[in-house]
C-alpha cells in the first residue's frame, strides 16, 4: 500500500489522540515517513497506553514533530 493511502487510512484516528494537529508525509534518512505534528511532544511514560502514536504504520515509520500552539493574530483597525 502507497504512503498516501496508509497516512488516509489512519488520518482520522491519529487526529483523536491528545496534542495531534496534524498528519503529514515527509522525508527522514533518505526514507518516507508519516509525520504527526503535535503541540507538545511528550514522553510515552505520560500517555495512556492507547494514546501512544505507533512507531510503524503499515511498514513505514511515524515522525512526531513538535510544532508548539499556533495561535490566530486578529489585526484591530482602531
Amino acid at each position: 500500500m502507497s504512503i498516501e493511502r496508509v497516512k488516509m487510512k489512519y488520518e482520522e484516528e491519529l487526529l483523536q489522540l491528545p496534542n495531534v494537529t496534524g498528519i503529514g508525509i515527509g522525508e527522514k534518512a533518505g526514507k518516507k515517513v508519516i509525520k504527526i505534528l503535535v503541540t507538545h511532544k511528550l514522553p510515552e511514560s505520560a500517555l495512556r497506553p492507547r494514546d501512544i502514536i505507533p512507531k510503524m504504520l503499515d511498514g513505514y515509520k511515524t515522525d512526531v514533530y513538535e510544532i508548539g500552539v499556533v495561535r490566530m493574530q486578529t489585526l484591530n483597525n482602531q
